[in-house]
């Protein structure tokens, strides 16, 4: 008696007509879920207009608005910070000036980083960043409107801008204050731990405090610390025979 090999499919000739129908058959299929992705893209960028149009005033004015109006343009690939002008696009028959104002501001940014680098080693909070620029009555226009409101969702988003042109400019998250790094030093999770204690501790920090609250080794937390007061983050002050690390980027917010 012959044996039969189970679950041993047909072999598929080259030229079937069975497979030719499948092949054809998914190929409409593809066809037309990506007609009916982009008829719905384009829905939802009309969709996006008419808002812009009827809010433009709130987006301009308003900050916490406006970061809402970016976060609704995200999920699109929309990005109304690129002008447009020059085809008259989307974005440029708006007239939101939204490319103006965050080219503007990231220069500004900029230029309070760059500043401060010396007394921080490259890390400075958002919070810290917009204080000076209300100190300094730096004045920026958006679609006509003078003195805007510079928030801290604004500089974010203008350091987002930069850190896409690979300038070495990047955000930090710590706890609820968010840091801007100017410079290319790479910080891994021991050195953002300790930055974070750091302003647990209202900017100041001693190795025994590292050790204690992240129950790590001696050499651990050496070698964290060594890159921070290399790179100028941190500073090293003996009292009483004790080192002290101070962080001159975050001390203030710990206060």
């Amino acid at each position: 008696m012959r044996k039969r090999h189970v679950g041993v499919a047909k072999p598929v000739k080259k030229g079937d007509s069975t497979v030719g129908g499948y092949q054809k058959k998914a190929q409409e299929l593809q066809a037309t879920s990506l007609q009916s992705a982009m008829d719905t893209i384009k829905l939802l960028e009309e969709k996006l207009t008419l808002f812009a149009q009827k809010h433009k005033n709130e987006i301009q004015k308003d900050p916490a608005f406006r970061a809402q109006f970016l976060q609704l343009c995200a999920p699109l690939g929309v990005d109304p910070l690129v002008s447009d002008k020059a085809s008259s696009g989307l974005w440029g028959k708006l007239g939101l000036g939204l490319d103006e104002f965050y080219a503007s501001l990231s220069v500004r940014v900029a230029e309070v980083c760059i500043a401060t680098r010396s007394s921080n080693g490259g890390i400075i909070s958002v919070r810290d960043i917009q204080t000076k620029l209300e100190r300094r009555g730096t004045k920026f226009n958006l679609g006509g409107q003078q003195r805007i409101k510079v928030s801290e969702e604004d500089i974010v988003t203008a350091i987002s801008k930069l850190s896409a042109l690979g300038s070495g400019f990047r955000t930090l998250k710590l706890g609820n204050n968010t840091m801007i790094v100017s410079v290319p030093t790479e910080l891994d999770s021991d050195h953002t731990e300790v930055i974070r204690l750091a302003l647990n501790f209202q900017g100041v920090v001693t190795l025994k405090q590292i050790q204690t609250e992240t129950k790590w080794d001696q050499p651990r937390c050496q070698r964290a610390l060594d890159l921070l007061l290399t790179e100028g983050m941190a500073w090293l002050d003996v009292h009483k025979s004790e080192n002290y690390f101070w962080f001159p980027s975050v001390w203030r917010q710990g206060i």
